[in-house]
């Protein structure tokens, strides 16, 4: 079987995926009971490294099941071969943002020069209330 390339250090084999036809609700007329176009992919998560697929499981949310199944249904269009790469693509996605590394979160403070700053324009603002208040007792 064909492999297909994520990320750099991510690929998968094309039995990795698993397809089922469904039928699609929506635009198509009469020929929506008839033809099954919507597509549902499912994907094992345990073949991700495991840094990869906790991030996966924060961002797929409610369509990773408990067995650690993501399923991706697409159903946009009215033909099954483009529901079929809109799936895929959805997926490869949603890896691609889950293999990025979240930057570290550095704190900092507000500089003694910011807040005199701040206080400065607190006060400058109050003034001009007080002005405005219609009470003279600057």
């Amino acid at each position: 079987m064909a492999r297909i390339q994520i990320t750099a250090r991510i690929s998968l084999d094309e039995s990795e995926l698993e397809e089922s036809f469904i039928q699609s609700s929506g635009p198509g007329g009469q020929n929506v009971n008839k033809v099954a176009s919507a597509v549902q992919l499912r994907f094992d998560t345990a073949r991700l490294p495991l840094d990869v697929r906790d991030r996966l499981a924060r961002l797929a949310g409610s369509r990773l099941t408990k067995d650690g199944v993501l399923v991706l249904t697409a159903r946009q269009f009215r033909d099954q071969s483009r529901n079929r790469a809109e799936a895929r693509a959805r997926l490869f996605d949603l890896i691609r943002a889950a293999s990025v590394v979240p930057k570290k979160r550095k704190p900092t403070k507000p500089s003694k020069a910011s807040k005199l700053r701040a206080i400065e324009h607190k006060k400058t603002r109050s003034k001009l209330k007080r002005l405005r208040s219609g009470k003279f007792d600057i």
